[in-house]
């Protein structure tokens, strides 16, 4: 999957797939998190956040299931 790069104090890309509407996110530790069954309005909403480590905790941890990669 290809990951745009991104401006944020512990995230360091995020892309994603929207045939099987996978959000990956990559973050400036090294880890690797898929989110499923993300809509894309969810990853546009994110894309475009003032923060984007924010809008993660509020909007998508806790409610997406994951995997580390």
């Amino acid at each position: 999957m290809n990951r745009q790069p991104v401006s944020s104090s512990n995230i360091a890309s995020i892309g994603y797939d929207a045939n099987s509407q996978t959000l990956e996110i990559e973050f400036l530790n090294g880890g690797v998190y898929q989110y499923f069954d993300v809509p894309q309005y969810v990853y546009e909403d994110l894309m475009n956040a003032g923060s984007h480590g924010q809008y993660l905790a509020r909007n998508i941890k806790g409610i997406y299931r994951y995997s580390k990669v």
